[in-house]
């Protein structure tokens, strides 16, 4: 198999991923300290799921849209095999949510942009590269692979992969978005308990 053909699906989740975290990082960080955004949303009539599910929705929006422009240019390409590369966009919502919402729940919790340093330096760029986005997960030694497998990353990658060319996933389909939405729930849940604390008086 093509190596181009085996890393696109890789980078769309490693792209998705990126996306939802930038857009839920700094932004919110901003929207409850430098900016105040959100005390503005709060003083209208919304409710705490009013402001933080529109902000998921325009992150989500934004993962998509980079992810159907990944899908075009790897069309072009010819690096897409399958009719099932379409399940990719909305796989691609679920595991930018599962990013997103965490991401929110962190970033309603610090006060500081250098805890964002460090998520970055220690979470991000380490799970880029090691949950088989470039390389299967299989050629790391054991202890870092299993690492890897309870990254939300390996997860979308292996379904997008999965989808892309057509294969059978490496671990199991329900598994792998149980998984997903798992993070997806929990996170929303803590990012909605901080949005209260920090916006209802």
């Amino acid at each position: 198999m093509p190596y181009l053909d085996w890393i696109v699906p890789g980078l769309i989740a490693s792209t998705v991923m990126q996306v939802a975290l930038f857009d839920s990082t700094w932004p919110v960080l901003s929207g409850f300290n430098w900016v105040r955004t959100y005390e503005g949303q709060a003083a209208a009539p919304l409710r705490i799921d009013d402001i933080l599910g529109g902000n998921l929705l325009f992150v989500l929006f934004r993962a998509l849209i980079g992810a159907v422009a990944f899908l075009l240019v790897a069309a072009a390409f010819g690096a897409l095999h399958s009719w099932w590369t379409l399940a990719v966009l909305p796989l691609s919502l679920l595991l930018a949510l599962a990013f997103a919402a965490p991401a929110f729940a962190y970033s309603s919790t610090i006060t500081s942009d250098s805890y964002l340093a460090l998520l970055f330096r220690f979470a991000v760029i380490p799970m880029s590269l090691f949950s088989g986005v470039f390389f299967p997960v299989e050629s790391l030694p054991v202890g870092l692979r299993w690492l890897a497998y309870a990254s939300p990353l390996w997860h979308g990658v292996d379904l997008s992969r999965a989808a892309t060319l057509g294969v059978p996933a490496d671990w199991s389909v329900p598994g792998h978005l149980v998984y997903l939405a798992l993070w997806a729930a929990g996170g929303y849940a803590i990012a909605r308990d901080r949005f209260k604390k920090r916006l209802v008086v």
